[in-house]
């Protein structure tokens, strides 16, 4: 197994392998075709577990830190632990489907299912909603038109599907060529006015896996933004079902 300094999340955020469309196809089934190819390269590890370090910024150039260690098993399966500071150690996300997600607060000592209207909100005051950190599947909410190809990147936009339960009126995402990973994504609110920005930085094979070391999402209006730095992350280790419970979502790191 190998270790990493840097970042790149699941996220952890998407990773992902494109190929080339033929010139003669339309649009729109270009753009799903290269969206779903996306998506299988974000999910193509079996699991991954990873240690990040979070820092929020304000517009001022202030900060707060936060470490945080993620599993993750397939492509929905993901546990999210934070490890430090004081006020927020303990705290835990877990996600078993796009539909449930669960947020343990240690000084509740309570689980609470995240409701569907809830999904759309900050995550723990970063500028990830739940639904941004919960979903690694574009396909299922989103369909995707090629709006313009150069040398070296696609530019798609993504419209949400009918019964999608995402709470922006469309995506834009370029995805480059050279390694497939999304450079940059746009997303838009129901106004259709531009609301945040997020950047793949510093990608770099891991264990094979082409990962963002650093990820960082801009809310535009307010000028705050969340930088996601890869510390370490190994691949492939044979996580198991019994990590995603709501067991561990309760137990201490």
């Amino acid at each position: 197994m190998k270790k990493i300094l840097g970042i790149g999340i699941v996220l952890f955020l998407p990773i992902i392998l494109l190929g080339g469309t033929p010139a003669h196809q339309g649009l729109a089934s270009g753009g799903d075709e290269i969206l779903k190819k996306a998506e299988n390269a974000i999910n193509a590890p079996k699991d991954r577990t990873a240690t990040m370090k979070l820092t929020l910024i304000d517009k001022d150039g202030d900060s707060k830190v936060r470490d945080i260690k993620i599993w993750q098993l397939g492509k929905e399966k993901r546990l999210i632990k934070f490890l430090s500071p004081a006020d927020v150690k303990g705290v835990g996300f877990l996600v078993l489907s796009d539909n449930e997600m669960y947020l343990y607060m240690p000084a509740f000592k309570k689980i609470r299912r995240i409701a569907s209207h809830v999904k759309n909100e900050s995550f723990m005051g970063t500028d990830f909603s739940y639904n941004d950190i919960g979903k690694c599947q574009y396909t299922k909410d989103f369909t995707a038109e090629i709006k313009e190809e150069t040398e070296k990147e696609y530019v798609l936009e993504l419209i949400p599907l009918p019964k999608s339960d995402v709470d922006y009126t469309k995506l834009i995402m370029w995805v480059s060529k050279s390694n497939h990973i999304p450079s940059k994504v746009e997303y838009y609110n129901k106004k259709g006015t531009l609301l945040k920005v997020m950047k793949n930085e510093n990608i770099e094979k891991v264990d094979g896996y082409w990962t963002p070391k650093k990820i960082i999402m801009e809310i535009i209006k307010t000028r705050h933004k969340t930088v996601m730095e890869l510390i370490m992350v190994v691949h492939d280790t044979g996580l198991e079902d019994d990590i995603f419970t709501k067991r561990m979502l309760k137990r201490a790191e």
